[in-house]
């Protein structure tokens, strides 16, 4: 791919046009983990454009707000337009900056106008005004549901494209402005998305871009004008952006911060299907989501077999450029291959036992590839960091029981609870785990890979604060007002006791 050159650096995206820095407060260049001679971008980030940016929006949700339903839906409409035209581009710009394969990638490409959709014709129908007919004696009640202000979107690395755009889109049909500060991991992304807004032809100030490092993203969600933070990352930056926020009881915090997440395949399942979605679950994206699989919990008589084919085809799994049929591309940085390397040495020293083990990888390209890996864990241990800890990479910690309680019990462990996943023809089993299971998310038959727009997503515990985003994102997106509202004329005879009301 040595045809690919540099993108250029526009800068931020503020008030309806693109300014780069007057003063610059910091630099980055961004190389492909695909291959390091691919220079995809480089940036510059300003900590006053925070400020600017911030204010535009405030300013522009003065008369967004006002803007009717019908004339939003029509600019969101026209990005949709936008978004289906420049899919191609788009899944370039993906695949250079986090590697995936170009396949995976024209996906994400598709989903963006998909969200749009999905969210006028199905989701808007959760904040619809709602009439209570004589909700008090003679007066009927209203619940309507109203902005919230200047809305402030993290994005994350893995899906840099579809995931801000799961905030944005129902944050800006709903009446609300954004500042988006994109992962510095893939910023050229983020600036795609300005120019594809700016196309689109929003008014200015509804829509902003801002870039930088974690100072940046520390100072936007601690801005005084910012009304919300939509976040999507690891449960670190989660829990930092709660801390920042800890005085600023305004602001609305819908933050979906990563996952450890469990599959079951018990006695009766279909065990073809269960190994397949299992290959999906553990290594599409090359782990990389937050609802990737991490334990396999086998029931004891389906564990050699299960076992015996899972290692086989994972053994098969074509890794390599995005550019060429795989199935798995690189990881995002050094730092993650450390991380996964590092992770494998944790998990022999607590006794797990390595069936195959990760590890670099060189498939013709300087990047960031690594092997899948498996571990068979012979004894769960809550205290285990290994069994614990969210990875982010291929690997999957394999487990074997005869006892279904134990099972959840593996489930619920790590503290984390985004999603799950049952194979099992038994529904009483299933039934049991929609109660016992503390996940947001529970698939039966079904890898915990992959979700539906139709659908909430979000976790419990570590894995999220109780805002569940995809079709309930309009809900954070609003608050509900009440009225009382009376159409009689004053009665005499009405008046309480002890008033002398004439």
């Amino acid at each position: 791919m040595s045809d690919l050159k540099p993108m250029d650096y526009l800068g931020d995206y503020i008030n309806g046009g693109f300014v780069k820095p007057s003063k610059s407060d910091g630099e980055w260049e961004i190389q492909s983990p695909a291959d390091l001679k691919d220079r995809v971008f480089s940036v510059e980030y300003s900590y006053d454009h925070i400020e600017q940016a911030c204010q535009a929006a405030k300013k522009a949700y003065k008369s967004w707000r006002y803007t009717s339903l019908e004339e939003r839906k029509n600019l969101l409409l026209r990005l949709q337009e936008v978004y289906l035209a420049h899919k191609e581009e788009m899944a370039q710009i993906i695949s250079r900056e986090t590697g995936k394969p170009s396949w995976e990638a024209m996906t994400e490409a598709n989903a963006l106008a998909g969200k749009i959709k999905i969210t006028i014709e199905h989701s808007l129908k959760l904040v619809e005004t709602e009439i209570i007919k004589d909700a008090l004696p003679k007066t009927d009640g209203v619940v309507r549901y109203k902005s919230r202000g200047v809305m402030a979107v993290i994005g994350p690395f893995n899906f840099p494209a579809h995931l801000p755009n799961g905030h944005i889109v129902p944050a800006l049909l709903t009446g609300n402005t954004i500042v988006f500060k994109p992962s510095d991991k893939t910023p050229a992304v983020g600036q795609f998305m300005a120019k594809m807004f700016d196309e689109a032809g929003f008014p200015k100030g509804v829509f902003n871009l801002v870039q930088g490092l974690g100072e940046s993203g520390k100072r936007l969600v601690g801005h005084e004008s910012v009304d919300g933070i939509l976040f999507t990352g690891s449960y670190d930056v989660g829990l930092k952006i709660k801390q920042e926020t800890m005085t600023h009881h305004w602001k609305i915090l819908a933050l979906e911060m990563g996952g450890k997440n469990t599959s079951i395949i018990w006695d009766d399942a279909d065990l073809e299907k269960s190994i397949y979605d299992s290959l999906l679950g553990c290594f599409l994206t090359a782990g990389q989501r937050c609802s990737c699989t991490s334990k396999l919990v086998l029931h004891a008589s389906v564990y050699d077999e299960f076992v015996e084919k899972f290692h086989n085809a994972a053994k098969k799994i074509k890794v390599g450029h995005w550019s060429e049929k795989n199935f798995m591309g690189p990881l995002i940085s050094k730092d993650s291959v450390d991380k996964y390397i590092r992770f494998q040495e944790i998990a022999g020293r607590e006794g797990a036992e390595s069936l195959m083990r990760g590890k670099a990888l060189s498939p013709g390209y300087d990047g960031f590839y690594v092997s899948p890996s498996i571990n068979l864990v012979g004894e769960f241990d809550e205290s285990s960091v290994y069994q614990k800890s969210e990875i982010f990479g291929p690997n999957v910690a394999v487990y074997k029981v005869d006892d279904f309680d134990q099972a959840l019990s593996i489930t619920n462990a790590s503290g984390f609870g985004l999603a799950a996943s049952l194979f099992t023809k038994n529904k009483s089993l299933y039934e049991k785990a929609l109660v016992e299971a503390k996940v947001g998310l529970l698939n039966w038959n079904r890898t915990t890979n992959g979700a539906s727009s139709r659908l909430p997503f979000g976790g419990m515990g570590k894995s999220g604060n109780g805002r569940p985003s995809a079709h309930f994102a309009v809900q954070y997106c609003t608050s509900p007002v009440a009225s009382l509202e009376d159409y009689n004329t004053f009665n005499p005879e009405s008046v309480m006791t002890g008033l002398d009301y004439p």
